[in-house]
């Protein structure tokens, strides 16, 4: 089965584009230059040895119209340029000028042209590479006149210029690379501007813009990311405000009513069974009531907060702080020394947080077994266990959510609002760490919150 190819960056596309265009035009570039020189420099060469073997037969010719001139020793008398060799046919007879040439080196469609009283040209190929045969015929002797010129010289001068071409095809195309290089760096700059931008307005920090621009293909981008975000954050703030006054609004009431119910309380024992039970009911909703506002109160100043404080907490002695404050047993606390627990953050925040773990064991489970607090690879994790039934695998991420309760709550009808534990993970999210449900080793369930270690 065929392992489907990771699809390419925008980058990686940008280089390989430029550098394929780099290499496509100077292929072409140094091919067109390549036929071009070879065909000029083949017509030079061709044109000069056709003239020295037009002038080599006028010279031969000469000497044969000398009475009793001898054919081979005019041929041997020849001194052609260029390490040329002749080869004469007089009569039946075959003459050479040296021992590596001689009738087997001329094609029967050159003899041919030149048999037909004309002069031709062809190029062969020897023992010794290339060579150029001209052939001219010499009426004045009866005889046929051949000079055979190798063409070696000018096979290397091609090949050092192939050689060339292509070595400047590939600094070309190392070139294109390096310019799509730095041209993909420059496109994809501002998407990385804008991916940074949102992480960290993602992370809360609703401040954060992009910078002006004078590209005029970026500024609709750039003014409509910053609007964007300015109609989000001022969305959050009145959402924010809007929760806030709501929470506030209601306190004053809440007060009152809580003030007559205590009233009522003080005289309960003038109350009938019937009132009695009514007002047992009233106190345990305004109970409710009121921690639900706190809550709201809580997530209402978490959403508003532009970052967290920057003050050392000992996790450890913190959560031995809010277990002796809530009155539970110490001994409940397995942690690591207090100097190597210590994170940066809100400390209020972080007891609101701790106490909303110890106070979910209580009401939605049997009650706190243990508290972890550890460090585990740059992080401080803080664990609570309870001896609860657990929460089911389906339901460890929403329990998180706000307004979320769990199944067992809604049954038993516990007390609550499903706000504590959206306030852990709101606190461990502003901190740069995360919530999360697990079970527990000794059945239950186990709520931990991890943040970033302080590095010492």
């Amino acid at each position: 089965m065929r392992r489907a190819l990771a699809p390419r960056g925008l980058r990686s596309r940008i280089v390989l584009g430029f550098a394929a265009g780099a290499l496509l035009v100077s292929v072409v570039l140094a091919g067109t230059t390549w036929l071009l020189a070879r065909g000029y420099l083949l017509d030079q060469r061709e044109a000069l040895l056709t003239r020295q073997a037009f002038a080599d037969a006028n010279v031969l010719a000469g000497r044969l119209s000398t009475a009793g001139a001898d054919v081979g020793e005019a041929v041997a008398e020849l001194v052609p340029s260029g390490g040329a060799d002749v080869i004469v046919r007089s009569g039946d007879s075959w003459y050479s000028s040296g021992l590596d040439a001689g009738a087997r080196d001329v094609p029967a469609e050159l003899r041919a042209v030149v048999g037909r009283g004309s002069a031709g040209t062809l190029r062969v190929d020897t023992a010794d590479g290339p060579a150029l045969l001209v052939g001219v015929p010499v009426d004045s002797a009866d005889a046929e006149f051949y000079e055979l010129a190798p063409l070696t010289e000018l096979q290397q001068v091609l090949r050092t210029l192939a050689a060339v071409l292509a070595a400047g095809a590939l600094v070309a195309t190392a070139a294109g690379a390096a310019f799509g290089l730095w041209a993909s760096r420059r496109a994809v700059q501002p998407l990385e501007q804008v991916a940074g931008a949102a992480t960290r307005i993602a992370g809360g920090e609703l401040t954060t813009r992009l910078p002006s621009t004078d590209d005029p293909d970026l500024l609709a981008i750039v003014a409509g990311f910053n609007s964007m975000v300015d109609a989000l954050a001022a969305r959050i703030d009145r959402d924010a405000r809007f929760v806030g006054d709501v929470s506030h609004e209601l306190r004053s009431p809440l007060t009152g009513v809580v003030t007559s119910v205590e009233v009522l309380a003080a005289r309960r024992t003038e109350l009938s069974p019937r009132a009695d039970q009514a007002l047992t009911l009233v106190q345990g909703e305004l109970r409710r009531f009121r921690r639900m506002l706190d809550d709201l109160l809580e997530l209402a100043r978490i959403d508003g907060a532009p970052g967290t404080a920057t003050t050392e907490v000992p996790l450890a002695a913190l959560v031995r702080e809010v277990l002796a404050a809530c009155g539970r047993d110490p001994g409940l606390l397995v942690a690591d020394p207090d100097e190597e627990t210590v994170v940066a953050g809100d400390k209020r925040g972080l007891e609101r947080a701790v106490r909303n773990l110890l106070d979910n064991a209580d009401r939605h489970a049997g009650g706190t077994c243990a508290v972890h607090v550890h460090r585990r690879e740059g992080t401080v994790v803080v664990s609570v266990d309870d001896d609860g039934p657990g929460v089911p695998a389906e339901d460890r991420e929403r329990v998180f959510e706000r307004f979320a309760r769990g199944p067992n709550a809604a049954r038993r009808s516990l007390p609550g609002a499903g706000l504590g534990l959206a306030i852990v993970a709101e606190t461990a999210r502003q901190h740069g760490g995360a919530a999360w449900c697990s079970a527990a080793p000794g059945g239950g369930a186990r709520f931990s919150v991890s943040l970033p270690a302080v590095h010492r």
